[in-house]
């Protein structure tokens, strides 16, 4: 796993060990950076269920002005504040290692990008997607992995379904405002 361009380009990304990891694949995160191009230089990132933070790394070697990186795991929190090190790129991230629900109903900042990974089939998705509506700027854009079986509503809160791509077994879902389609 590395960052794929900006100014930490190259660096190579520590992953975590176990069957309960799945590191969002190169060929994805290069489709979600496709989507947001435009979108992230001097934004708000949230990597929510972050992981080895590969993605708001990457949002942040973009230009993003600020990465949020939120997990529960003590181990994953660990991987981010390492892989923020060795990319030179913690000055702008914040790393916190806490339940997603308890971060986003006490959260006030509001988020220009959202990008949310959790386990599949796990439901976590669909009960993080209406919270994570409720932080994200009207002009913001959501962006949920999952796999295809994994049913997604059309609307969460005021954010409506705007595309959907297919890469293999895996969707990328985006959602905006419904005031901003």
């Amino acid at each position: 796993m590395r960052v794929i361009t900006g100014s930490a380009r190259g660096r190579r990304l520590e992953t975590l060990e176990g069957e309960d990891v799945r590191p969002t694949t190169d060929r994805i995160k290069e489709a979600v950076f496709s989507i947001i191009q435009f979108q992230t230089e001097g934004r708000t990132f949230l990597d929510l269920f972050a992981g080895s933070g590969q993605m708001g790394i990457e949002a942040l070697s973009r230009g993003a002005k600020q990465a949020f990186f939120i997990d529960s795991a003590k181990k994953s929190v660990e991987v981010v504040k390492r892989n923020l090190k060795a990319t030179k790129l913690e000055e702008n991230a914040r790393v916190l290692q806490t339940d997603f629900r308890s971060f986003l109903a006490s959260h006030s900042a509001q988020f220009d990008i959202a990008f949310l990974d959790p386990p599949y089939r796990t439901g976590l998705l669909q009960e993080a997607l209406p919270l994570t509506a409720g932080v994200m700027k009207d002009t913001g854009i959501i962006i949920a992995e999952n796999p295809l079986e994994e049913p997604l509503s059309e609307q969460y809160g005021d954010f409506v379904l705007d595309r959907q791509y297919r890469y293999g077994k895996i969707r990328i879902t985006t959602y905006r405002h419904k005031d901003f389609l």
